[in-house]
Parts: C-alpha cells; sequence; structure tokens
C-alpha cells in the first residue's frame, strides 16, 4: 500500500490488523469498533454503526428505510448480496396517484412510503453472519437516543435545511424541531421514544417490528394520516439474500447488489472504461474525465431502460455486462465532443448512510442504510420516534415503464454497496453516498485507485465530478475540480454548474492487503475510520 504521493490527501489512512470501522460518523463508527472489541463479526459491527446513525444522523437513515449489503466470507471466500427493500402496499395503485391529479409521485407525505426494509436485513444479516445479540448490538444506539448526543457540524447544517419539510406533521415536527428549530451544532438532542422502540426490536426482534406489537403501532399511526401501508404489508415483507452482480476491472473482481439497487450502473460504466488507456492522460485532466463522463452518460441510459424490480420484469443483467453490448456501446464515445443521451426521468437524492468494517477473521461487510430524501416522506408513525422513508417516489406513474408503481413492487433504489476481490482475497469494502451520485462514485474511487495508484484516503479526497439528472440524458455536471479543467470540459460542450458546497457524496472504505487494513473516511462528512 502506498502512502500518500498520488494525490496531496487531506487525511492520512487509518491502519490496523484487528478489524476496522468507517462511517459517517464518529459515534457509530466507535460502536462499530465496541463490537469488534466484544469478539463480534463485522456483521455485528455495520449494524451497531448504522443503529447509531438512526440516531444522530436522523435525517439519512433509520429502521423507516431500506438496506442492502454485500457480504464477504473469509471462509469460502465467497461474496453475497442482501436486499432489504420494502414493497409498496398492495392498495397503492397509479389510479389513486392519477385521481388526486398527480403526474408524478410526491417527496413528501404518506403516499410516497414503502414497507420499511432495514430491521428485517438487520437481523438476517446478524443471524447469518454475526456472533453477538440484538441487546449487544443496539445498545450504543440506545444509549444516545435516551441519554442524548451532541450534534456535529455538517448533520446540524442538514437539519436545518429540514425546518420546513419537518413542520408538515406534527409528529416530525415534535421530535425533530425541539423548541421550534433545529438542534444547532453542540446541542443535546434526545430521542427517548426511538429508544423505546430499539428495545422492543431488542426484545422481539423483527417479528415484533413487522407483525408484532410494534407494527400494530406503526401502522395504526399512519392510517391516521391517510398512509396505504398495512398490516398485511408489513408481515408479508421479507429480505432476499441473492447472487450479487459482477464485473472485472483490470484484473479486480468487483460486485454491486443487483437490480432493484443501481449498483448495474457502476458496472456498466466500467466495462466501457476498461477499454480505454486511462493512464495516458493525467488523473483529473479534462480528457481523462471526459471519458470517464460520457461512459457513465451511457450507463445512466441502460440504467433507465432496464434496472426494475426483477420479480416483475426480467433485468438482463448478464447481456448488460457482455462483450457484445459494451464493445458498441463503448464505440459511441466521442474522444473530442459531448454525446446526445437519451433516458427516462427520476428524482435526485443526497441523503443516505453508508458504513464498511472488517472483523479480525478477514470477513467483511459493505453496508448501505437510507430514508432516500433528507428525513424521507417526513412523516414519523405516531410515538414510535420512526421516521419513514420516501422511497417510493423512486416509481414513475407511466403505464409501460419498467420502473411504473405496482402493488407489491420494490422501486428503483439508488443505495449501492460495493466489494472488490483480487485473487479471491477480499480487497476493497467501499460506498459513496448521495443519490444518483453512488455508481458515479464507485466508478471514480476504483480508477483513482486501481488506474491511478491513489491510497484510499487519496480516492475519498481526489475531487470529483457528479453528473446532474443523469436519467434526462442532460449533459449538465458540477465538478471540485480547478477553472482550467472545467474550462476545457467546456470547450468540449459539457455543461457545468457551481459546485455545491459539501456535495459530491460522502465515502468510506477499507481496503485490506496482506491482512492489513487501510480505511479512509470522506472529509467531505463529520466520519471517521477506526480500527483495532
Amino acid at each position: 500500500m502506498k502512502s500518500m504521493s498520488a494525490f496531496p490527501s487531506r487525511r492520512s489512512m487509518v491502519v490496523s490488523t484487528g478489524g476496522s470501522v468507517a462511517t459517517s460518523h464518529p459515534l457509530a463508527a466507535q460502536a462499530g469498533l465496541q463490537m469488534l472489541a466484544q469478539g463480534g463479526t463485522a456483521a455485528d459491527a455495520v449494524i451497531a454503526a448504522a443503529a447509531v446513525l438512526n440516531v444522530v444522523e436522523p435525517m439519512s437513515t433509520g429502521i423507516g428505510g431500506d438496506a442492502f449489503a454485500l457480504v464477504y466470507d473469509a471462509k469460502t471466500k465467497a461474496v453475497t448480496a442482501l436486499n432489504g427493500s420494502g414493497r409498496a402496499p398492495q392498495s397503492l395503485t397509479r389510479d389513486v396517484f392519477h385521481a388526486q391529479g398527480h403526474k408524478t409521485i410526491p417527496l413528501n407525505g404518506v403516499l410516497p412510503i414503502t414497507v420499511p426494509g432495514a430491521v428485517a436485513a438487520w437481523e438476517d444479516l446478524i443471524a447469518a453472519h454475526g456472533n453477538l445479540s440484538f441487546e449487544q448490538i443496539l445498545a450504543p444506539a440506545i444509549n444516545y437516543a435516551r441519554n442524548g448526543f451532541a450534534v456535529s457540524e455538517i448533520i446540524a447544517r442538514g437539519w436545518a435545511k429540514a425546518e420546513a419539510k419537518l413542520r408538515l406533521h406534527p409528529d416530525a415536527e415534535r421530535i425533530f424541531l425541539p423548541n421550534g428549530s433545529a438542534p444547532t451544532l453542540g446541542q443535546r438532542f434526545f430521542q427517548p421514544e426511538l429508544a423505546t422502540t430499539f428495545e422492543a426490536i431488542v426484545a422481539g426482534g423483527a417479528e415484533s417490528f413487522y407483525r408484532g406489537a410494534l407494527a400494530d403501532r406503526i401502522v395504526a399511526a399512519l392510517a391516521r394520516d391517510g398512509a396505504f401501508l398495512s398490516k398485511a404489508d408489513m408481515a408479508a415483507h421479507r429480505s432476499e439474500w441473492v447472487t450479487p452482480a459482477h464485473a472485472s476491472y483490470r484484473g479486480y473482481d468487483v460486485y454491486e447488489c443487483p437490480p432493484n439497487g443501481q449498483g448495474l450502473t457502476a458496472l456498466i460504466a466500467l466495462r466501457m472504461l476498461e477499454g480505454f488507456d486511462l493512464t495516458q492522460y493525467p488523473p483529473h485532466s479534462a480528457q481523462a474525465l471526459h471519458i470517464q463522463i460520457e461512459t457513465m452518460r451511457l450507463a445512466f441510459a441502460d440504467a433507465a431502460r432496464y434496472i426494475a424490480d426483477p420479480a416483475f420484469m426480467d433485468v438482463p443483467v448478464e447481456a448488460l455486462l457482455s462483450d457484445a453490448y459494451i464493445t458498441p456501446r463503448r464505440a459511441l464515445v466521442d474522444m473530442n465532443a459531448v454525446s446526445e443521451v437519451h433516458a427516462g426521468e427520476l428524482p435526485i437524492s443526497n441523503d443516505t448512510v453508508y458504513i464498511t468494517a472488517v472483523d479480525q477473521w478477514g470477513n467483511a461487510v459493505s453496508f448501505i442504510n437510507s430514508l432516500y430524501y433528507g428525513f424521507g416522506s417526513g412523516v414519523v408513525a405516531g410515538d414510535t420516534g420512526i421516521c419513514m422513508q420516501n422511497r417510493g417516489a423512486c416509481f414513475v406513474l407511466a403505464d409501460n415503464h419498467p420502473n411504473a408503481l405496482e402493488p407489491g413492487k420494490r422501486p428503483y433504489h439508488t443505495i449501492i454497496p460495493c466489494m472488490v476481490t483480487k485473487d479471491d482475497a477480499m480487497w476493497a469494502s467501499f460506498g459513496v453516498m448521495g443519490g444518483f451520485m453512488q455508481p458515479q462514485g464507485h466508478a471514480q474511487m476504483l480508477v483513482n485507485m486501481i488506474d491511478y495508484g491513489m491510497n484510499p484516503q487519496e480516492a475519498l479526497d481526489a475531487p470529483r465530478y457528479e453528473l446532474l439528472e443523469p436519467y434526462e440524458g442532460k449533459k449538465t455536471l458540477a465538478l471540485e475540480h480547478s477553472a482550467d479543467v472545467q474550462d476545457a470540459l467546456r470547450a468540449l460542450g459539457h455543461e457545468i454548474i457551481a459546485a455545491e458546497v459539501g456535495g459530491f457524496g460522502g465515502g468510506q472504505i477499507i481496503v485490506v492487503e496482506d491482512g492489513v487494513a487501510y480505511a479512509g473516511s470522506d472529509p467531505r462528512k463529520d466520519g471517521a475510520a477506526v480500527g483495532l
């Protein structure tokens, strides 16, 4: 592993041999590390961290949302995928929206609420790959929820931006706007109702959440607001262990969760990029960026057309990654100009949390948990403290679209963990948060490390590009690069807007080489990488 050389990194790597955790908040990273210190596995660590993030970063994640995981088993040297996404309520049809005059699914309120899949995913991951009990794993989150924590800087800013949304729902306003406003930097925040809910999960597991007394309370509270989510919808929920989508990139094996997630987008882009020698251009030069941007635009066009719930349509994953398909797609990249790309429409979001952990036995978990938009739907399920996701907003209302809303269907999902192996050994477990930034971030991280030799922290710190509204085939993007690079890209036809401060997602990564874990955490977030 190289030290800082390829890029002037803002942080050094965290190097350890007894296990490592990287998350978007230091308290969550420490909770995961506590599990490893108690003899827990990487699975135990990521769930403990996810639960703490539910408390300390409530706008981004929680048990009212969904989760996905990739797991590397050191004994079998196999990578498996867990799909913890929920489905649309059985009574919610496109006719409901048409009758109310909606042309798209609203982002706020009860209409975009789907079954929350996180709790089942947590339990399934622990059952298959954990050593510890829910009582041990949820203890740090219960402590912070009941006894309070001090709000950090970046989270305080995100909380303040959501004040208007939180005022739309009385329980959301009551819980998340204490004294009438968002908590400020350093203010102590308490959420005793969520602590009680976590204690109910400790006592009754996922059964209580989906089919027991807690499920009754969630459904009854949402029914008072006019939600379509029923007890039958909750009771029917199951997460799924599935085969990951996979592609090779310059001798490394890259794994993503398969559809209904958008990980296939990153794999398609990487397959196209493999046909270009990026090293003939300096890293982050206009020409290197142009090639990456154009392949990513093509990949998003494919994603818009093909990615949906595979239970409702055939998603041709292998065909989309085949040489027969990739070679002519790659040929569409014009080295001297921006190409026209046409695709459908989906909303854009930036609120998610990503967690990765490697344990003392060499097992690794790449894990992501989200409410979709900030504070999800903006609806809290009564006195449970649970903020419900708005993942249903990723459906469309067009009759013949592959991602059209249907009862019991899982929506197109933006949250994607990533895992990379080399010669069957776990090499990298990472993710980059931020809606449609995620596949873009995955590809950029791998190009930085594999093509340009950056270490994990350098790869995170390096400037990023972000395609905006990629499903509409637009040329618009934002960059963190220099004015000279931006001018050169404009000359090729790219439409560049001013970068949002703190945008471009936030990543966490652990790379393992020769039994040593090298961890990095994105400086764009409040996060931390820690190790034993």
